[in-house]
C-alpha cells in the first residue's frame, strides 16, 4: 500500500490558521481556472483518508468535493450526513489496523489529508510521497503541516514546477530504509 500527501502550505509551513480557516487560499490567482495538478493527482489514489477536523472543516464548504470514497479517521464521529452516507465511511484505531483493513478492501493507494493524521502517518513512517504546494504567503501562526518526529526523515527531490509564477509544488518520495 502506498500513502500519499498533496497539500498547499504557506511560505511558513502552515496548512492552516489556527482556527482551522483555510480562507487564505481562496485568494489564489487561477486566470485560466486550472486545477494546479490535483486531477492527475487524484487518478492514481484509491481512496482518501483524513481526520475529523479536515472532514468537519470540508463539510462547511457546502458542496462535497470528492468523487472517491472518503474515510473519516475518528474516535469521536459516528455518523455521516445522510446524502453523503455511501461516500463517506468513519473509521477507526491504530493506523496498522487501518491500514490493514483498508488493504482487505482493495485499496492500494490512498490519500492522507489533514495535519494531525498527516502528521501521525510520519511519526510511525508511513508516508511515501509528498506533494506539497508553497503559497507565498506568511500566516505568522497556524496548524503546521510537521510536527515533532522520534528522527530524521529522508525524502528524494523528484521534480518542482512554478504554477501562474505563483505557487511552487514539489513532489518529494520516502527514500526507503536499507535493511
Amino acid at each position: 500500500m502506498s500513502n500519499y500527501v498533496y497539500i498547499a502550505t504557506s511560505l511558513d509551513g502552515f496548512i492552516a490558521t489556527p482556527d482551522g480557516g483555510v480562507e487564505w487560499l481562496d485568494d489564489v490567482p487561477n486566470p485560466d481556472n486550472v486545477d494546479f495538478g490535483y486531477a492527475p493527482f487524484i487518478s492514481r489514489v484509491d481512496a482518501i483518508l483524513m481526520g475529523s477536523g479536515t472532514y468537519e472543516k470540508v463539510l462547511t464548504f457546502g458542496q462535497w468535493p470528492y468523487e472517491k470514497i472518503v474515510y473519516v479517521l475518528s474516535n469521536r464521529i459516528e455518523s455521516v450526513p445522510d446524502e453523503l452516507i455511501d461516500r463517506i465511511k468513519i473509521i477507526k484505531g491504530p493506523l496498522a489496523d487501518v491500514l490493514s483493513t483498508l488493504k482487505g478492501q482493495g485499496i492500494e493507494n490512498l490519500y492522507i489529508d489533514g495535519g494531525k493524521v498527516i502528521q501521525s502517518f510520519l511519526r510511525e513512517d508511513l508516508i511515501d510521497e509528498l506533494i506539497i504546494t508553497k503559497v507565498p504567503k506568511l500566516l505568522g501562526k497556524g496548524i503546521p503541516l510537521f510536527g515533532d518526529l522520534e528522527g530524521t526523515m529522508n525524502f528524494t527531490h523528484i521534480e518542482t514546477e512554478v504554477i501562474n509564477n505563483y505557487l511552487v509544488k514539489s513532489r518529494y518520495v520516502r527514500e526507503l530504509k536499507e535493511s
